[in-house]
């Protein structure tokens, strides 16, 4: 079959290309984003607890759409709820799934990095390289933590493979680093 032209990010292009059967490959191809990448990039940054999903097509994709219940907006325009989309599900009898997509679960708590592009539809930036999940330490603080992609992750700059890291650092610790970078773009 053919695939038809539809606007995505760079991030996900690769995923969609695999899905319309031109390559017989089962790994997505990630642009590295760093964390200054991630919050300049990014239309809104959340904290929020995942709540209900359900899987529709848009186009020839079907999207797997999530509630969020916001807690804290740390970038963008808030709301109290927001409805974010990661490709792949199941929708009428059909499953599409995308190497590399998260897996959300009723009930996760994450600081979402997100992106709405021109479709209206707001994804996670960078798949996996966007979410931050939220877990308790022993002395009752919330700790940050994004695992490192387990997908191929090419440098920007030079288009090579580079190794994906796994960041962990307190939510206090990831509050100031996002409003520190967001306070020195508005400077310049």
């Amino acid at each position: 079959g053919k695939c038809r032209s539809i606007s995505v990010p760079r991030s996900l292009r690769f995923a969609l290309w695999l899905t319309c059967g031109w390559l017989p490959l089962h790994a997505a191809t990630l642009e590295r984003l760093s964390f200054a990448d991630l919050i300049a990039k990014s239309t809104a940054i959340v904290r929020g607890t995942v709540g209900g999903s359900y899987a529709a097509f848009r186009g020839p994709i079907i999207y797997t759409h999530y509630t969020v219940a916001v807690s804290e907006q740390m970038k963008g325009s808030s709301a109290a709820t927001l409805d974010i989309v990661v490709p792949g599900g199941t929708a009428n009898n059909l499953r599409q799934l995308f190497s590399g997509t998260p897996q959300l679960n009723k009930g996760d708590q994450f600081v979402f990095f997100l992106w709405t592009g021109p479709s209206g539809l707001t994804q996670i930036m960078g798949l996996t390289q966007g979410l931050f999940r939220l877990s308790s330490d022993s002395a009752g603080g919330m700790v940050a933590t994004r695992a490192a992609s387990t997908e191929l992750v090419l440098d920007p700059a030079t288009g090579r493979p580079v190794k994906d890291q796994t960041l962990v650092m307190s939510l206090g610790q990831l509050r100031s680093r996002i409003a520190g970078r967001i306070r020195r773009s508005a400077a310049q």
